[in-house]
């Protein structure tokens, strides 16, 4: 595999891309995380950067402090570099500082939360995706998760837009994420763009938008997706999953018990040979389908909330 220069510090040196990992008050969950990723072959090669945040409220501390006390003795990586942030920054400010930052001076990230377990080919599949699509301009960002679908799709595939279980990308992509949600939100209502947005209706992601302009959510995630499809931007998703989130478990901040989004990981790796680059319609269509038989009182209930809110406005 060839892989694209390294540019920190004004020095050129072929290495994996880095690896950007946010953590929080979850130990069982961060060890999961780490110890998958030094299953991948590309691990020892790989340089770990992990943002560590500060206890939100006092209960947390001890929890926060546990995670701390085990990431100081990761090994297994080229390098393993530490930021302990003293006040909590919340996720969303975690995660735009930190991917900034890593990009500043690399050019070229793999980013990860503490819930993501991942295949033994999930850093040779965003290495290869962030050789292959370096100078594409029509590509954002590669995504390492895929819904289990229950049929067969593609060795790989593009849809629109972005997503946040497990991704990369470079600068030239993050230079477009817009923190504005309210900048974007009124894009997409201009342009009567939210059915799209919205896989045809059958996810309310312009609800969580408009959630995330009120305060009721700090959502990085979806300002992202936001942002790339706005743009006009495609990413690249396996067709067999790479990341398997192990967060949904009830113990996160923003996550509740549920087993609907869990994918197998490939144990094979994932071939980017002749992926043509342009969104696909069948596999969208599938998104589609997956989020109606899995979700439909949920989309009732926050469509109707959608309606209401447009009106309002």
């Amino acid at each position: 595999m060839t892989l694209i220069p390294n540019m920190a510090n004004g020095m050129s040196e072929h290495r994996p891309a880095p690896i950007c990992l946010f953590v929080y008050n979850r130990p069982w969950h961060a060890r999961r995380t780490v110890e998958s990723l030094q299953e991948n072959r590309l691990a020892r090669e790989s340089d770990l950067f992990i943002f560590s945040d500060g206890a939100k409220v006092g209960e947390d501390e001890d929890k926060v402090s546990e995670v701390r006390r085990y990431i100081q003795q990761i090994d297994g990586f080229r390098s393993v570099s530490i930021v302990e942030h003293r006040e909590n920054l919340g996720l969303a400010a975690s995660v735009i500082n930190g991917v900034t930052s890593i990009l500043d001076n690399w050019g070229r990230i793999i980013v990860l939360e503490d819930d993501m377990e991942t295949s033994p080919y999930f850093l040779e599949y965003m290495n290869d995706a962030l050789v292959k699509y370096a100078d594409d301009e029509r590509v954002v960002s590669a995504h390492g998760y895929v819904y289990p679908l229950g049929s067969e799709l593609p060795e790989a595939f593009f849809l629109p837009g972005a997503d946040c279980w497990g991704w990369a990308t470079w600068s030239r992509g993050w230079e477009l994420f817009n923190p504005d949600g309210k900048h974007l939100l009124g894009e997409i209502n201009r342009h009567q763009l939210a059915c799209t947005f919205d896989f045809n209706g059958s996810f309310p992601y312009s609800r969580m938008l408009a959630e995330q302009v009120a305060g009721r959510n700090d959502s990085w995630a979806i300002r992202w997706y936001a942002s790339a499809f706005l743009a006009g931007k495609l990413t690249l998703y396996p067709g067999r999953s790479l990341v398997r989130n192990i967060g949904n478990d009830n113990s996160g901040t923003h996550c509740r018990e549920t087993r609907q989004y869990e994918s197998a990981l490939s144990m094979t790796p994932i071939r980017l040979d002749d992926i043509e680059v342009e969104p696909s319609l069948v596999e969208r269509k599938r998104f589609e389908t997956y989020f109606r038989q899995n979700h439909p009182g949920r989309i009732r209930r926050m469509l109707h909330s959608i309606q209401k809110w447009a009106r309002a406005g």
